[in-house]
C-alpha cells in the first residue's frame, strides 16, 4: 500500500445503505475486497449509533474518491438512502455529534485539509468553478459537508 504524504482534503462519504442496516468497517472491508480493493477504502466508519471504526491507517493512500486517494482522508456515515435506494440524509444525531468530533480531531492535525463531501470532487465540466448538483457523480454523502461544518442545519434531504 501507498503511503500518504500529505492531507489537503478530509472527504465525508455515505456508505448508501438503508437506515435499518447498521454496518461497520468488516463489512464496508468484505464489500471493497469482493470488488477487489486489497483492503477497506476509508480511513474512518461512523455506524449508527455514533461509534467510529478504524479502516485504513491514515498513513495510508485510501481507496474512497477517485484522482485524490493520494491527498485525502475518507470518513464513512453509514445510511445515505431510503427504502427505495433513493439518496437521503437519513443520518443519526450520534453519527453527526461524532463527525463532528472527529473532523475537529483531524482538522487539529491536517489544518490545511479542506473538509468536504465526496461530491464537491465531483469533475466542473462546465467549468464555471462549481460543482452544481447536475455535475455531481453521486449524491455522497446526501447533505452539503461544507454547509453542515460551518454550523448550518442539515435538516434537508436530498432525495429525488
Amino acid at each position: 500500500m501507498s503511503k500518504l504524504n500529505s492531507v489537503k482534503y478530509l472527504v465525508v462519504h455515505c456508505a448508501a445503505t438503508p437506515p435499518a442496516r447498521d454496518i461497520g468497517v468488516a463489512e464496508i472491508r468484505a464489500m471493497h475486497k469482493q470488488r477487489g480493493f486489497n483492503d477497506v477504502g476509508y480511513h474512518y466508519v461512523i455506524r449508527r449509533d455514533g461509534r467510529v471504526e478504524k479502516g485504513r491507517a491514515d498513513s495510508v493512500v485510501g481507496a474512497h474518491v477517485s484522482g485524490f486517494n493520494s491527498v485525502s482522508l475518507g470518513i464513512c456515515l453509514v445510511g445515505g438512502i431510503n427504502a427505495k435506494g433513493w439518496s437521503e440524509n437519513n443520518f443519526t444525531p450520534k453519527q453527526f455529534a461524532a463527525l463532528r468530533q472527529l473532523l475537529t480531531t483531524l482538522k487539529a492535525k491536517h489544518t490545511t485539509a479542506e473538509i468536504l463531501g465526496h461530491r464537491d470532487l465531483s469533475p466542473d465540466k462546465n467549468r464555471d468553478g462549481k460543482i452544481s448538483r447536475n455535475e455531481w457523480m453521486k449524491d455522497c454523502p446526501c447533505f452539503d459537508v461544507r454547509d453542515w461544518w460551518a454550523g448550518n442545519p442539515a435538516q434537508f434531504q436530498v432525495g429525488r
